[in-house]
């Protein structure tokens, strides 16, 4: 092959990897298939007990997500990259007619905290969120909604649905001038994030790791720097937003960006 011809088929090579890389996923989140676990219920009759969690979100009724939140088993919580992520979620009345409440209604909840295995119990008798079972641990509040307290547990269908979220994405920075850690809340879509990146004023994106939950953290010094931030959906969407913080911000505030499409 000629030099020149050789150079032309590299550069489109190049140039259709760099188009594919950058180009926008189109559409919006929909969701998954139905599928097969068990519920049970936490947290007290107000939920409070519910509060902070695994994933990081603090108190569930300022961050808005309320009493429709669920304890996710291993299964499901993966290793805490489910954080965010809606279920719909419906008791089954096919398998336990006795303890579903009539109408097979469905709740709409969010991931926020991790129902730990017991291995001291079996799986079909208090093991509940051993692995390899998909179960969820709901606010009591929530499942009440499908089924009788006096059940217990009770066998659900779930499937994932698109989240529907008020306002933007929040990010809430906290650490110390060589120690950024970002909670990201609030999430559209998807609602589960596998990466986050932030830029500041004087830097290029930095890619931060996961700290837990949905902690990102980065070493990077940014104090003084309006800062943005790149966020990467389970579904590979992503959602940018530039200087959503002023170059003056402050550990402990939260910044709300743009948020998915739903």
């Amino acid at each position: 092959m000629p030099p020149a011809m050789n150079f032309l088929l590299c550069f489109a090579t190049v140039l259709c990897f760099l188009t594919s890389a950058q180009a926008r996923i189109p559409g919006v989140y929909a969701g998954g298939p139905w599928e097969t676990a068990h519920a049970t219920f936490y947290g007290g009759s107000d939920a409070s007990g519910t509060m902070g969690g695994a994933c990081g979100y603090g108190n569930l009724y300022s961050q808005g997500y309320g009493v429709n939140t669920a304890a996710l088993s291993t299964a499901l919580f993966n290793n805490g990259l489910s954080c965010g992520a809606c279920f719909e979620i419906k008791c089954d009345a096919a398998q336990d007619s006795k303890w579903c409440n009539p109408g097979s209604p469905s709740i709409l909840v969010t991931a926020t905290n991790f129902c730990p295995p017991n291995f001291a119990l079996p799986n079909d008798n208090g093991g509940w969120c051993n692995p390899p079972r998909t179960h969820f641990d709901l606010a009591m509040p929530m499942f009440l909604k499908i089924a009788q307290y006096r059940a217990g547990i009770v066998p659900v269908n779930f499937r994932r649905i698109p989240c529907r979220k008020q306002g933007g994405i929040r990010f809430t920075i906290n650490g110390f001038r060589y120690f950024n850690l970002v909670l990201v809340t609030n999430v559209a879509g998807a609602g589960d994030i596998v990466r986050v990146s932030i830029k500041g004023t004087n830097t290029q994106w930095i890619s931060m790791s996961r700290n837990w939950g949905q902690n990102w953290q980065s070493n990077a010094v940014l104090v003084g720097q309006a800062l943005s931030f790149r966020v990467t959906a389970s579904d590979r969407r992503t959602s940018t937003s530039i200087n959503v913080a002023p170059p003056h911000w402050q550990f402990g505030q939260t910044f709300t960006a743009k948020n998915f499409r739903v």
